[in-house]
Parts: structure tokens; sequence; C-alpha cells
């Protein structure tokens, strides 16, 4: 399979008009003459469009043309009111790019035929017994990303489009919004036989708005095509649903060819010029790839392959751990505070309360509220079981750790006179405790620093309570 994924590019207007492209207002607010196709309206190129466009296609490596063409794909829609969507076709402004993937520890290069810029439609809204038409969505732009048939599994579709979505968010092209409709996904799905050259005839999988649903929907049409074809059964080259409830593709309608769509040059729009400076100038702009900060926080910082994973999900999160780790450079070298101890606590306590919309993300504390939770740890002023405690006061607001732990009475208890105190009366308390932990069986000692530390209310020292318990349970054996 190949999938086309249509992105739409964060601008504040329209791809040839003036008009908003925000989303969720009153139907039919943002159109003008020229999103409405009236008769005399002429389109503008927005050069912010052609920007985002172009640093997309270099994070994907593709080759940019300099010079690129418009063209007119015409059929008719009821939320295609020009009777044509304007697109480019014969010559696309870039071809030739790629994107890694990772499935079940393999990993494959997926081939990118061409991006391409072009406007959206409106959005037919369906009820019982009529339908209406919003067209405030008709001439976004997007951008749309044709992959090569290089995909063999649904799951290896879902990992392309995670890792697709993840680049646009990276570098602020989309915001990855799939319930909304900014991010979505066409399957070009065909079966061939075992050594064949020839790929089958194809069936094109229409807009679903869920990795999940993809993988699902994928190997659900593999399964039907596959059936078809051993029971002697050919088809059309279709456009087809995906039913989610019923676990099943539908035909919606028999798949045009190109030629169908009667493609020439929009004689209303010059041609496109990307010189090569403002390609060159792009390209130095681009920011650091998910892929390569993967790669850093793993080599430099010694992250866990999964643990970079998480950090690299959402560019807010990148961000605010690149700020942490900054923090606690400039620390002292003994309060300094290592990357693998904030990656750790970021995963199983930050991420929980963290929230993302599009490009946007909450995060419950801040970078300087982190890092100096943690040093007291590393300090020894409080236990680690404390910092979950701590944690929770000031997730949310603006209190600083150090203060939170002096208001509460928090320290860590180092006192090892009243720490030996606690540990004589347990093993006073527990004599078959005693004689299995004296009789070889060392694991034991668990239970004895269970009770000082449920004792002493998570304060005490574990490195002190552990020190006293074996010297004291010595002196007996």
């Amino acid at each position: 399979m190949g999938l086309e994924v249509h992105a739409q590019l964060l601008t504040r207007t329209k791809l040839f008009c003036g008009c908003e492209t925000s989303f969720g207002d009153a139907p039919n607010v943002h159109t003008c003459p020229v999103c409405l196709g009236l008769p005399g309206a002429l389109p503008v190129l927005n050069e912010g469009a052609v920007r985002l466009a172009v640093t997309a296609a270099l994070a994907l490596g593709c080759t940019i043309a300099h010079r690129s063409v418009f063209a007119r794909k015409n059929y008719f829609y009821p939320d295609l009111p020009k009777g044509y969507q304007i697109s480019q076709y014969e010559e696309p402004f870039s071809k030739s790019g790629s994107l890694a993937i990772d499935v079940a520890g393999q990993r494959r290069v997926a081939r990118i035929q061409r991006i391409h810029m072009e406007e959206d439609a409106g959005k037919n809204i369906h009820h019982a017994s009529f339908s209406v038409v919003d067209l405030n969505r008709a001439g976004t732009p997007l951008i749309e990303i044709v992959g090569e048939p290089d995909l063999r599994s649904g799951a290896e579709a879902a990992e392309y489009l995670r890792r697709l979505r993840e680049v646009l968010m990276a570098i602020g092209v989309n915001d990855g919004n799939l319930e909304q409709g900014s991010f979505r996904c066409d399957a070009n799905v065909s079966v061939r036989k075992v050594g064949d050259e020839k790929l089958g005839v194809r069936a094109e999988l229409k807009n679903i708005n869920s990795f999940r649903f993809v993988e699902e929907a994928i190997d659900i049409e593999v399964r039907r095509q596959i059936a078809l074809y051993e029971s002697g059964q050919r088809f059309s080259q279709q456009t087809r649903g995906y039913n989610a409830d019923k676990k099943e593709t539908y035909l919606l309608r028999e798949k045009e060819g190109d030629a169908g769509y009667r493609y020439f040059p929009d004689p209303d729009l010059p041609e496109v010029s990307l010189p090569p400076a403002y390609v060159e100038t792009l390209r130095d702009r681009m920011p650091e790839l998910p892929e390569a900060r993967r790669a850093r926080y793993i080599e430099e910082l010694g992250l866990s392959a999964y643990a970079a994973g998480v950090l690299t999900s959402h560019p807010k999160i990148s961000a605010f751990f690149d700020a942490c780790i900054a923090l606690a450079r400039q620390a002292p070298a003994e309060q300094g505070v290592d990357a693998v101890k904030i990656a750790n606590f970021a995963q199983t306590e930050v991420m929980s309360g963290v929230q993302t919309t599009g490009l946007d993300a909450s995060i419950p504390v801040r970078p300087e509220q982190l890092v100096e939770l943690l040093a007291l740890v590393q300090k020894g002023t409080i236990s680690g079981k404390q910092a979950k405690e701590v944690y929770a006061k000031i997730a949310g607001t603006d209190k600083m750790p150090a203060d939170v732990v002096l208001a509460e009475g928090l320290a860590v208890m180092g006192d090892v006179t009243e720490i030996e105190r606690l540990a004589r009366d347990f093993i006073a308390a527990n004599p078959k405790q005693v004689a299995q932990y004296r009789s070889g069986k060392t694991n034991i000692l668990g239970f004895f620093v269970g009770q000082i530390m449920k004792a002493t209310k998570g304060s005490a020292d574990p490195a002190i309570v552990n020190d006293v318990l074996k010297k004291l349970l010595a002196e007996g054996a």
C-alpha cells in the first residue's frame, strides 16, 4: 500500500485569498468571491503557505523544483464551488523524498513520490432528509504527501503516519489534529501473488482519521482483496470507506483515473519560482528533527530508546526536557541532576498530567520546578518517595519544591541515633524474621527497611537505614 496524506498548512489565511482558516466558527463566515468561485474573482498565492510547504518537503528529503505549476483538477461535488480544485499535477514543487520507520524491530525506508500544494474543498454536512454545505474550509492550504507503494501491512502504515505527523509538527508546518481533519489519510491498497512484478488493482480507502482505524481498515481490505482473487473474482479500481463498527470496507464509487479529471495549467496563476537561495535559507532554518533528537538523547544523554521516544512525542515535551537539561547543566557538579533521572521522573510523574492540543501542550510544572525537586533528592534533602509527594503539591502551581519541603517539614531523617533506636525496637519485636535473616534469608532485610520507612513516613534516609539494620542484625549472628 501507499498512503496519500493531506496536511493543512498552519497559515492564518487561505491558499489563494485572505479569508481566515480558523476551525469551528459558524458556517460560511470565512468566505469571499475567490474561495466561493464567483465569476471574475482571481486567486493570489499565499507566500506563507509556500514557505511551509517547502519546509516540509526539505524535512522529508525531497528534491525541490525551482519551477512548478498549479493545475485545475476538474470534478463536480457540492463542496467544490468552482467545479475544479486548484492543485499541482505534472509539475509539482517537490519529488523523491523518504521517511524511515521501525516496526517490530525492523527498520525500513518508505519512499515519498512527491509533495504538492493544493486547496481544500468545503464540507458536506448530511442530515436525515437533506444535506448542507459549509465552505469555511474551501481554499484552506494543504500539502498532499504521496507515498510510493512500499508499505506491507497496516502496522507499517500506522507507524508511517505517526512518524510523518511527528515531523510536520516538529517543524511547525501542521498541528497534527486528526479529529479536526487537519491531518488525514487516504490509503491505496492492492495485493499481488508472491513473485509477481505487477501490482494488482487498487482500492483507495478515503479519509480515515485515526492511526488505529488506518491499521484495521488496511488489514481488512487486504483480506477482502485476497479472498476475491482466490475465488476468481475481479474488480475495477474503487474508492471505498471504512465502517469501524462493522469492521468492513464498503464501496463509495468507482475510482476515476487521472485522465477523468482533465488536468490543465491554471491560466489565472503564474508558475511558482523557488530560487536556490530561497530554498537554502529555509534549509538552514530547519529545526532539529525528531529522529535526530532521539538519536541525540540516546547517544549523548544515555536515555533508553523508549524514553527518547516518549520525550520526542510532541514538540513542547521535547522543549520542556531540553530546558530541564540546560538548567541541570548550570548547577554545581555536586548538585547536578543527570539526564536519565530527569527523563525517568518526567515519564513516571510529569507525563501523566500533560495535555496536548495540536501544537500546544499543558505541562503541570516548569523546568525550574522539576530540576530543583530532583536536585533536592540528589543532595539527600528528601527521598525519592518524598519527591513524589512534593511533586503532587507543586504540580499546577508556582510553588518551588524547596519552599514546600521547608513548610511541610519533609527533609530526610539523617539522624543515625534515632534510626538505630527504631531499628532495635523492630528487631526486638520480630524475632522470627531476625532468625530467618541470620539463617541466610537476607532478602528479609526489606521487611525491616519497610517498617522503618513506614514509621518515619518515608523521611528516613534509605542508605542509612540499610547500613544500620545490617550492622545490628549481624551483631547477634
